[in-house]
Order: structure tokens, then sequence, then C-alpha cells
């Protein structure tokens, strides 16, 4: 079980598409009551892949918890080809995008993803986190959405875990943090 109280291998996070972070943060916690939302602007990937191809894109997410469960809203800053421009594209805005997926064993489950013929749709490490990896697994003919594997360490789990406590002291009014 990780420290934010989610099973190892297990979904926990649910991600959607927006065009404006602090509007669509707004949206959640008036209708569904989930907060407060942690902005982290133009969020720093590198090495990043689309399809196989390097990519430039430009991110910034919020992310939130009901419970156990983490939300991120994303938002893409730039124009250039991307899951995401992809999705808004089929979907539109406010769609569901993707599945998180922390892992203990990201390559083995990259190698068996790939054994299923689910194709790498993007791919990067995050240098905020000691440059652990993520990977998003286009799982889009079978399960209607992305799967993005997380690669996990104590430095995720903390980070994961500090936004879940932010939430369980949360003041219900307060609507970002940033911080």
């Amino acid at each position: 079980m990780l420290k934010f109280g989610q099973p190892l291998g297990g979904v926990m996070q649910i991600a959607h598409i927006v065009d404006d972070l602090e509007a669509g943060a707004a949206k959640w916690v008036e209708a569904l009551n989930i907060g407060p939302w942690v902005i982290l602007e133009h969020f720093q990937a590198d090495n990043t892949t689309y399809y196989g191809e390097p990519t430039n894109i430009d991110l910034s997410i919020a992310l939130a918890y009901s419970g156990s469960m983490c939300f991120e809203l994303v938002q893409q800053n730039n124009d250039v080809p991307s899951v995401y421009n992809d999705h808004i594209a089929q979907s539109g805005l406010g769609a569901f995008h993707h599945w998180g997926v922390c892992t203990e064993t990201f390559d083995e489950d990259l190698a068996a993803y790939k054994r299923k013929d689910m194709p790498i749709a993007f791919a990067g490490n995050v240098r905020a986190v000691g440059g652990l990896r993520f990977a998003y697994i286009d799982a889009m003919a079978t399960a209607r959405g992305m799967i993005e594997l997380i690669e996990c360490a104590p430095v995720v789990e903390d980070l994961f875990n500090s936004i879940k406590e932010q939430a369980e002291a949360w003041d219900g009014k307060t609507v970002f943090i940033r911080p």
C-alpha cells in the first residue's frame, strides 16, 4: 500500500484535460467538493517523446485528492502535437484522459504493455522528483483512455502524500495552492 492509500500497481490518479486550470479547478470544487488544487505551472518534464519522436511540450497541471484518489487537471500551454491535443480533437475539453498507476517495476510493466501491442504515446522524466520516469500507454482501443505509468520511489510517494494531507486539512474554501 502506498503512503497515500492506494495499492502499488493500482489506479491512483484520474486525469482530465482543461484549457484553464484555475477555472477547471474552481468547477471541480463547486461541483464535487474536491480541493484544494495544487497548481504546478509550466511543469518541467525532460527527454519527452510523443510516439517516439522528441517533443517540447509545455504543460501546467493541478492535483487534488478526494479520499485516497488523486485527480489531475492538465492544461497544455503550447500547440505541439501531443496526447492531449489528440484527445481534445476526439473528445473535447474537460474529458477524461488517463489513469495514473504507480509502479516499482517500470521497465517490466512497460515491456508487458508493448507485448500487448499498446504503444508508448508520451514519455519522459521529471527532474523535480529525481528524474523518475513516466510513460503514457495508448489504451484507447481497449480502455478508451491512456494509462500513465509513474515510476514510484519514496520522493514520489511523499509528493502525492503531501497533496493528500492538504486535502485532509482543507478548509473547503481555498481553491488553489501554488508551491
